[in-house]
């Protein structure tokens, strides 16, 4: 097993985390909520300069954490994209600076590779496995039948999950961050309540949307100005989880997976857990402090590459940060369209 430092500032949060393994010592995320709140989402210039301000004490906070010093590293690890490329370019410098600087194999990883590392902690899944990612900047599905080989089945064509939670709880009066505050109130409203459209009900692929359902929300809204706002959140929240439900489920029928990963910042939301935990899957659920943006995922995702040999010890040197990076291939989602 390897000690490995992994950093992540993708976007709003500045996440360190150092593993062993699969065993997280350390995972330490500096949040950004308040700076970006009186804007209503992240402006980047601001993340970008927050990241310089608080990487340094981070770093050393997850070393105090995991009761370990620089030179017990054994490699070091950073996210590469996608992102807010300021942003992605302050974890890499620093990450290449100190594996530089200690002569330590370095690491890019993709951040949604991450996420998909994040099953892994404790022994846990292993592929083959369906993989669902959902954030507030991702909605995919991915089959992987083996560690390295990504093949993206579906995507969100429009609003990410996170990213209407986020735009709906706008609507809603509810203030930034809007998802776990929409969620908070759904839990005393009634669900059956009001009657949303399921998006792409009748499609046959592995695609989601959540645009549409954003819209009949708004529409809603304007007509019923009275109506009862935690009944919406309820109704809304349960059709979106129903929505990643039913196209994994459909996915995992077709290409006959039994294993399922449930990651990214909106498998922390508890309706979505209880609903995919009632499947006849083995389903696996990562941490809820595993599930948003962090840097143990990415030293995970680093502790995979060097035990299956997948990226060879620092060859990532000459790699830039790339706020549009894709992950997988497409064959298997154009094939099944």
């Amino acid at each position: 097993m390897a000690l490995i430092l992994g950093i992540d500032t993708s976007c709003d949060d500045t996440g360190v985390g150092i593993v062993d393994g699969d065993r997280v010592l350390a995972n330490v995320v500096a949040s950004q909520t308040a700076l970006h709140q009186r804007y209503g989402g992240v402006m980047p210039e601001h993340a970008s300069r927050e990241h310089l301000a608080v990487i340094d004490e981070v770093v050393t906070t997850a070393l105090t954490q995991a009761q370990v010093g620089l030179d017990d590293l054994e490699a070091v690890a950073a996210t590469n994209g996608p992102g807010l490329v300021g942003a992605l370019l302050v974890g890499l410098c620093y990450a290449k600076a100190l594996a530089w600087a200690r002569e330590l194999p370095f690491f890019a990883i993709h951040h949604l590779e991450g996420h998909v590392a994040s099953s892994t902690l404790a022994g846990g899944a292993q592929p083959p496995f369906l993989c669902l990612i959902a954030s507030g900047g991702h909605t995919v599905l991915f089959d992987v039948p083996s560690w390295g080989d990504y093949r993206l089945l579906g995507r969100s064509r429009d609003d990410a999950a996170g990213e209407a939670f986020d735009k709906v709880a706008r609507l809603l009066e509810l203030g930034y961050p809007g998802g776990p505050a929409l969620s908070a109130l759904a839990e005393s409203g009634d669900d059956r309540a009001i009657a949303l459209p399921l998006p792409m009900k009748t499609q046959t692929g592995f695609d989601f949307s959540f645009s549409g359902l954003k819209t009949a929300v708004a529409v809603k809204l304007e007509k019923e100005p009275d109506i009862d706002r935690a009944d919406m959140a309820a109704s809304f929240e349960r059709t979106v989880v129903e929505s990643l439900v039913s196209v994994t489920v459909r996915a995992a029928k077709r290409f006959d997976r039994r294993r399922l990963v449930v990651a990214g910042g909106v498998a922390a939301n508890r309706r979505l857990r209880r609903r995919f935990q009632e499947l006849e899957l083995d389903v696996n659920l990562p941490p809820v402090d595993l599930t948003t943006d962090n840097g143990a995922m990415i030293a995970l995702a680093a502790a995979i590459r060097l035990v299956t040999g997948l990226s060879p010890a620092g060859t990532d040197w000459s790699t830039d940060a790339q706020p549009y990076l894709p992950l997988g291939t497409e064959t298997l989602r154009r094939a099944s369209s």
